[in-house]
This record gives structure tokens, sequence and C-alpha cells, in this order.
């Protein structure tokens, strides 16, 4: 493998007159990977004389810089609508994300280089890439991840708000993530890669994959990606020399007893794309493997992704067409999943024997992978989901304009919206909060809702002027069914945006709302026997005066309406609306 790394370092470069070395090719040991100056300073150097490249500057990050994207366009037509118009694929590759797995930075340097320089760019793919997406950690350089081989130094996984921005993207509370949705939103690519580097168990591979779920994907491309696409590119690695194998993910301390296909809900970069149907893989390099190695084989794996793309541009097309006109028609959307123990596959593994011995720290058992006893032998693949929690769209939601953030990113994301012209009192379905569990601790900044219950109720809701109407026979009818569907994993219910909807504002003294319950007691028969059932049902209540108090006033015409409602309206029945 060493002759092998070492020719095709020397390949790289081969035919390029006064190549443009990058900063890992010029270190001794290949060892090194580019700091954020250098990077840009690379890519502003190589763009001087290349006008097949440009680069655009995005947004402000968090740190105060501009996010940098690369375009190599063969024509020199760097306009994205333009480039939608004469039917060509747009590949976003996205880099740095956690700048302390910065093997994409360096090989995507030496990627567009040596796309300009060979004259290889290819017709029917324009090619954007992040030069280095979390700035802010990547000037954070250190020694942070103890379990990797390599490079001598490198950034921090959180951003300077400390955000893992891998865990960002449906909430977007970094400027970072506002900045790539931009590109995302502009650029409309059909496939995204993000690179990354491994953690967890030790095997024979450089290089594994975390492509879309195919449960989870919509399935008119899960049917291209699982067939097509991904059977190829494990062929081309193969033929590369860096065989690859499905992300290892597992219950068990190694990878003997089976792996689980790893499921990115909406909060991570490859869910957020898919909800808008572009095709998303992961790469993720093996930690214990020589960084060398490792940023080669993300080379690699990028022009296999290209050159296969260039030879299927036309399908991608037509099954991303598809695909969207599928989602404009779908009623049901899932909203959460969970791995199929009972059924799965098998794959051929090329790992490492583990064991147990004690520790020289503690003194008791120890995991171990043992390099001199490799194996090869056929183990299970947990690749099948289910889903869990389900809703049906509705006609259309509507959103009051109180709720900014929502608004701001749903402009952000070219949901299409319209307003209501006039005050307007809509029959609608609104849902009442009527249960959920929030963390006990923070998690990237948020108290996270989950096991959300719900409780639609038919009503009428009076509107206003300047409020938003959001149908949903859209392209992006999963975005806006998964954000605006309070029990999904990644709702915006659940990331807290409506959290303020959770308490109520009003309250009583009991020695003025006793004379007064008496009197709504003796005015409603019909309250009186629900108290009384209650009572029977419920000793505790039975033997509480504020609680049968606070049971007559949560039940009196002065109890908040809006406790636990959630903002956002269901029109289940298409009604004639005045909008702008």
């Amino acid at each position: 493998m060493k002759t092998f790394v070492f020719a095709l370092a020397a390949c790289l470069t081969f035919g390029a007159t006064q190549a443009q070395l990058t900063p890992f090719e010029l270190s001794k040991d290949k060892n090194y990977t580019a700091n954020y100056p250098e990077v840009i300073s690379y890519y502003n150097k190589l763009a001087k004389t290349s006008p097949q490249m440009k680069l655009i500057n995005y947004g402000m990050t968090d740190i105060g810089k501009p996010l940098t994207l690369v375009v190599l366009s063969r024509d020199k037509i760097f306009d994205p609508a333009l480039i939608k118009k004469q039917n060509k694929r747009i590949l976003l590759i996205n880099n740095g994300i956690h700048p302390g797995e910065p093997e994409g930075i360096d090989a995507s340097m030496m990627f567009a280089r040596d796309l300009l320089k060979k004259n290889v760019l290819p017709k029917n793919v324009v090619i954007c890439i992040v030069a280095l997406y979390n700035i802010d950690g990547s000037m954070n350089r250190g020694l942070s991840r103890i379990n990797q081989n390599g490079p001598s130094a490198y950034g921090f996984r959180g951003n300077s708000r400390n955000l893992d921005l891998n865990r960002d993207f449906i909430k977007a509370d970094s400027r970072n993530t506002l900045a790539l949705e931009t590109i995302i939103n502009t650029w409309q690519p059909e496939i995204f890669l993000d690179n990354h580097t491994s953690d967890g168990a030790d095997y024979q591979y450089v290089m594994t994959l975390i492509e879309t779920q195919k449960d989870k994907q919509n399935p008119i491309l899960a049917e291209y990606t699982s067939r097509t696409l991904s059977p190829e590119l494990y062929k081309r690695m193969k033929q590369s020399g860096f065989e690859m194998t499905p992300y290892v993910e597992s219950e068990d301390e190694s990878p003997d007893g089976g792996i689980i296909s790893f499921l990115e809900t909406p909060r991570f970069a490859t869910g957020y794309t898919a909800q808008h149907n572009i095709i998303s893989y992961i790469t993720e390099t093996h930690m214990l493997k020589e960084f060398n190695k490792r940023v080669y084989a993300t080379y690699d794996f990028m022009q296999a992704l290209v050159d296969i793309n260039e030879r299927d541009a036309k399908l991608i097309g037509e099954v991303k067409a598809k695909a969207d006109e599928q989602v404009k028609q779908q009623k049901t959307f899932a909203l959460n999943w969970d791995v199929d123990t009972k059924n799965y596959d098998t794959l051929t593994f090329k790992g490492y024997a583990a064991g147990y011995k004690p520790s020289e720290v503690s003194g008791l058992p120890r995991l171990y992978y043992d390099r001199s006893k490799p194996y090869t032998k056929t183990i299970k693949y947990f690749d099948n989901y289910v889903a869990t929690a389900t809703a049906d769209k509705p006609v259309a939601y509507v959103i009051p304009q109180a709720w900014g953030k929502i608004i701001d990113l749903y402009k952000l994301n070219k949901v299409a919206m319209r307003q209501l012209v006039h005050d307007t009192t809509l029959d609608l379905q609104m849902y009442y909060i009527a249960d959920y569990k929030t963390g006990q601790r923070p998690y990237e900044g948020h108290y996270l809702h989950t096991g959300v219950k719900l409780t639609p109720t038919n009503m009428k809701i009076k509107f206003h002027a300047g409020d938003y109407v959001v149908y949903t026979n859209q392209t992006l009818n999963r975005f806006i069914v998964e954000t605006l569907e309070p029990q999904g994993v990644d709702s915006y219910f659940a990331w807290n945006f409506f959290d303020s909807v959770l308490a109520s504002k009003e309250g009583y003294s009991p020695y003025v709302f006793e004379d007064v319950a008496a009197e709504l007691l003796k005015k409603d028969p019909g309250l009186r026997k629900k108290l009384d059932d209650e009572k029977l049902k419920d000793p505790a209540l039975a033997k509480s005066a504020s609680a049968q108090l606070n049971f007559v006033y949560h039940n009196s015409p002065y109890f908040e309406k809006t406790y636990l409602r959630y903002p956002v309206g269901r029109l289940l029945v298409n009604t004639k609306l005045d909008l702008k």
C-alpha cells in the first residue's frame, strides 16, 4: 500500500506545468493539513490562472469570515440559474465541518487543481466546493482528537460558539449554517458530499461511507442510489486501492456482531439535504490510518463521484425531477424512524480480532484490537429502518408572522409562502400539546423535546393580515412537514422554537376566585358534573381544595385558550383565501 500511495502522490502532480502544490504536498511527511489562511491563499492563487474557476463568498460565519465557495465550470458559466437551464448537474462538496477531520480540505485543493491543470473538468457537471466550512474551529488549532493518527495539528470540532455544526442544520443557530444553507438553496445541487473522519472500532479499511438511509430517502432516489450509484462507488474505490465498507457503527464494542446503518436526521447536513431530495453521502476515513492515505482515499472518492455523476448526468436529472414531483403529491410523511433489528442484510467485512486484556491503568479488562490477526468474514448489516411516527399533510399550514425565525428560515429555504391580506377567521385544526419529555441537560444549546403527544382540535382561529399560508403542493413538502409537525424528531418544536406556548401567562388569587368558581358551578351543571366525575376517578383531586379550584379554573371561560396550543394551524379543507 505504501508503494501505491507514493505512486499516487507523484501522479497527482504529473503533467501539470508549474503545478501549484498544496501545503499538504509540500510537507515533508505528508502529515500536515492546511490552515484557513493557507487554504484561501491557495485557492486565490489558483483562480488567478484558471478562468474555469471562480471564488464566491457567502454571508459571514460566526468568527467574522465569509464562507468561500469554489466553483469549477468547464464552460466558465458561474450563474446557477443558467447552469440549471443548460440541464447540467451540480455537485456540492463540503469540507471541514469538523476541522479535526480535515482530509477533504487538503484533498479538494489537489482535486480542484488537477481538474483545472489537466483540463479534465466534466462537461455536464459543475463542481462546487466549500473550501473550509467551520472556519472558527479551524482557527482553534491544536490536538484535540486523541484517538486519531495525525495530522500533526488540526482544528477543533466546535465553532466559536462551541456549536457542532453537523448538528445545526435544521435549527440554524450559527451564521455558518445560514451561509451554507444559502449556498445549498442558491445552487440546488443534485448531489452533496460531506467529507469526514471516523471514530470507533479498528478495522482494515481506510474509507467508510454513509449514504442517505434508503428507507428514509425518497424511494425514487433510493432506487437509483442503492442499485446504481452506491454499488459503482464501492466498485471504483476497490479498484483505486481504497476498498470501502459502510460506516462502522455498532451497539457492541466491536463490529463482529454486526453494524448498523447510520440514521442522519435533519439536524445533520445530509439529513437536511435529504429533505431537499438531494442525493447525499458522507465519507468517513478511518481515524487510525495514516493521514496521507486518508487524504488520497478522499481524493479518489471525489474523482469516482464526479465521474459517475458525469456518466449519469441525464439520469440523475430525471430521477431528481421525478422525486420532486412525487413529493408534491405525497400525502403521508415519516417523522421518525427506528432500526429494524429483525430484518437485516449481510456483508463481507475485513476487521481485526478483538479481545480483552488487563488495563495498565485500572487493572480491569479492556478492549483491544490485534492487528496481527486480520480476518474476513460475513457479518450482519442492519440497514433497514421503519417509521415510528407519521403525519398526513394538511392542505396548508398557517404560520402567524410573530414566529419570525421560522419565516426567515422558510424564506432562506425558498419555501413558497403567501400572506393574508386581511384579518381572517379560519376553521382549521390546531394541536394542543398533551405531553412531552425534555432533556435534563442542554444539547447543542437546546433542551430537546421528545415523546410529544398531541390533542388535535378543530376550531376557529383568528389570524391577522400578514400571517403566512404555506400550501403543501411543493417540492419542499418533506422539509415543511418535518419541521412543522411537533412530533417530528427534528421539528422546530423539538428544538424549542415554540417553548413560550408551554407556559401560561395568567393566573388567579384563590381567595378571589373561590367566589367566582362557586358561581360558575351553580350556573353550569355540566361543569359541576365534570368536576364530580373527575373527583370519583382521582382520589387525590377529591382531597385537595386547591386542585379542585384549579380544575374549575382550567375549565372556565377565564382560562387562556393559547396555553399549550401549538400556534401553527392545519388547514384541512381547501378554503378560498384573500392572499398576496
